[in-house]
């Protein structure tokens, strides 16, 4: 090889370092300019902690439109809680959740008439628990006045919809030591609880990867429905972000199966969103025959699906999916381990031991399925069936948010027995912290987050959350 060739190859390899070298730098952030910043200095570890015991729960419950009316419902159900307070914008739902109740022995406080009436009741002495089923811009407002007013938060999801949101939940729980729980998406109760067992006692072998979704044609009848959300917030929340806006159904439950906040956690994540197909065309239609809708014509709608992957720090994988406009079939999950695969829609199991050559395998039958179920149900779900087997005669029917549902049972059995809380605040932080990660994440060409610890490294040493088996005690609660 010639001198001059040698030269032209080091100079060659050299650029090339450069080109690399620039590609790297545009996108890295100069030092401070993380959007997203760990915070430092955990002020007290939530995760395990038990509050006081309580005899009776006494509960106030704000918004009560159509998830409020089932809250009340599925609350009131519970044995050793007392409805002490109603509160919502409009009167009249307050009337009407009362008479729901008013069967149960409940005889609530009233408030409602200005958009301050949450806060007195709020401020109400004898209440231990705020029960939050507004609309998500008041979730985190309302759950941090609540936990500075000295009451537990049971707030529907999303807790949070902003990065500092999440931090505020974190920061308050910490500093009043009061619970901020989610109400739903858990493996708490049903097929889930009993994937999550066979994950704790090894079933799956290492967990690899999980997939999650919220798909869920909501265009129609629900997002451009005039009587169906208050002011129309629903659809506003479609409108000047794109990202996955309602993660926690398809992402806790994994969350729960890799344990994360409990020996692993999220690191970084990307996310992308279509452009959207479906939100404007139904607006211009809609307003073709009807003036209200002009107002919605032209807006920055989000993207119609979303999709954010996720990598833990022990090196596992997360999917998650949003799509809530598209005519498509609801979408499904799975979990993927070393030596077993399951998935949804329909559920089905299958094991190395079926695998029988490239890309063959199959299905445990029915049969075999629900033998693995019976042997890996655990006691949460048992005791849980019994009780309402025993309460079978109240009407449990209707949507599922007005069935009384294992995350609220444990919740108020937890409360009651003065254990640690299944969900704490950090994992309401961590799945609510999916939305601005995957908007920012969207809007700038798929750019890889990095994931703040609620934690604040805690997480290495954290005893399980959702004790699946009474191994702390309680499920004495039982269902009326």
């Amino acid at each position: 090889m010639t001198s001059t060739r040698r030269d032209f190859l080091k100079k060659a390899t050299l650029s090339g370092a450069g080109i690399v070298g620039a590609g790297m730098m545009s996108c890295s952030r100069a030092s401070g300019s993380d959007p997203f910043p760990q915070k430092q200095g955990q002020t007290f570890n939530m995760s395990g902690y038990a509050a006081p015991g309580l005899d009776v729960v006494r509960i106030g419950i704000v918004g009560l439109g159509n998830r409020g009316t089932g809250t009340v419902r599925r609350l009131a159900s519970i044995e050793g809680v007392e409805i002490r307070a109603l509160c919502d914008l409009e009167p009249d739902r307050v009337q009407r959740s009362a008479d729901l109740i008013e069967h149960l022995g409940h005889k609530p406080d009233f408030y409602s008439g200005d958009e301050d009436a949450w806060k007195r009741m709020c401020e109400k002495p004898d209440l231990d628990l705020i029960a939050i089923a507004t609309p998500w811009h008041l979730h985190t407002p309302q759950c941090v006045y609540a936990m500075e007013n000295d009451k537990h938060a049971y707030v529907e999801l999303p807790a949070a919809t902003t990065m500092e949101e999440c931090w505020e939940l974190v920061e308050t729980s910490e500093r009043t030591r009061k619970h901020c729980v989610q109400m739903s998406g858990s493996c708490a109760g049903g097929l889930s609880a009993t994937i999550l067992n066979m994950v704790r006692q090894g079933f799956f072998g290492d967990v690899i990867h999980g997939e999650g979704c919220y798909i869920h044609t909501l265009t129609g009848f629900y997002l451009f429905d005039k009587d169906m959300y208050h002011n129309m917030w629903r659809l506003n929340e479609n409108i000047g972000r794109s990202g996955n806006l309602y993660p926690q159904h398809g992402m806790v439950p994994i969350m729960q199966m890799m344990d994360i906040g409990y020996g692993d956690k999220l690191d970084y994540c990307c996310s992308i969103s279509s452009d959207d197909f479906d939100l404007g065309p139904t607006a211009e239609r809609l307003a073709a025959e009807d003036d209200y809708w002009k107002q919605y014509v032209g807006r920055d709608y989000r993207g119609n699906m979303n999709v954010t992957v996720f990598k833990t720090v022990k090196g596992r994988t997360i999917v998650m999916q949003h799509d809530v406009s598209t005519s498509r079939p609801r979408g499904r999950s799975m979990l993927s381990g070393t030596r077993a695969f399951y998935e949804t829609g329909p559920a089905r199991l299958s094991t190395t031991e079926q695998h029988t050559g490239w890309g063959s395998y199959r299905w445990l039958a029915d049969e075999e399925f629900r033998e693995v179920q019976e042997k890996y149900t655990p006691e949460t779900n048992r005791r849980f069936a019994e009780f309402t087997r025993l309460a079978e005669q109240i009407d449990r029917g209707g949507h599922s948010y007005y069935r009384t549902s294992p995350v609220d049972w444990r919740l108020i059995d937890c409360l009651r027995n003065g254990l640690p809380v299944d969900m704490d605040v950090y994992e309401a932080a961590t799945s609510s912290a999916v939305t601005p990660l995957s908007i920012y994440s969207a809007k700038n060409r798929a750019f890889v987050e990095n994931i703040p610890d609620f934690t604040k490294g805690a997480w290495e040493t954290n005893q399980r959350g959702l004790d699946l088996n009474f191994e702390r005690g309680g499920g004495t609660t039982k269902l009326v």
